[in-house]
């Protein structure tokens, strides 16, 4: 499909965001941490739902607009959770809820990196080297030949470039255009204000 070069409206109540797809498509030499002191990846065997709704907005409904998942239903959110090749994790440090990691191997053959993000104080901190050390690991460990990930920006601006550095490679973009959630009150309206609301 040929799409002419300009710029296209995006209606008023709705947000846009380039969305960028990278592949893996064999494992890579492990980078150092910089931290581990304190932190530990746990596997969820039956998240509950509100506490994983909890964490993925404290990790990305504030300043940033992570909503797909708070749009579910209990029903269809549980039937995420709760499938065997699914797999949640949380990072902590010293007992504290830090970061998520959702491993998603229900492509025979692959794995989605489906959400991987840390709550905005364990950011810079050396987690997020930790946590996607163990995401590596652990997708590698299974008879995959693809590891896959997708962000956008509505999303942190680092969360590309740490991507490229982790061993991704870009394979495309699309343009994404969704209803803004904070008109909606999905997440709280004063989340992302670097993304104006347009009503």
């Amino acid at each position: 499909m040929m799409l002419e070069e300009g710029f296209y409206e995006v209606p008023a109540g709705h947000v846009a965001a380039v969305v960028t797809y990278l592949e893996m498509h064999a494992p890579v030499p492990e980078q150092p941490a910089p931290v581990s002191e304190g932190l530990s990846l746990v596997r969820i065997e039956e998240p509950d739902p509100d506490w994983y709704r909890a964490l993925f907005a404290r990790v990305g409904a504030g300043e940033w607009l992570w909503f797909s998942r708070l749009l579910l239903e209990d029903d269809a959110l549980a039937d995420i959770l709760e499938n065997p090749d699914v797999e949640i994790y949380v990072l902590r440090r010293d007992g504290l809820d830090i970061g998520l990691l959702e491993l998603d191997f229900r492509t025979s053959g692959a794995c989605e990196l489906a959400f991987f993000g840390l709550v905005g104080s364990a950011v810079g901190t050396g987690a997020g080297r930790y946590l996607m050390n163990a995401a590596l690991r652990r997708a590698w460990e299974a008879p995959i030949t693809l590891l896959h990930v997708h962000t956008c920006t509505m999303d942190s601006p680092r969360a590309l470039p740490f991507y490229l550095r982790s061993g991704f490679v870009p394979v495309r973009r699309e343009v994404q255009i969704a209803q803004d959630p904070r008109l909606s009150g999905v997440i709280d309206p004063a989340a992302a204000p670097q993304v104006p609301i347009l009503k």
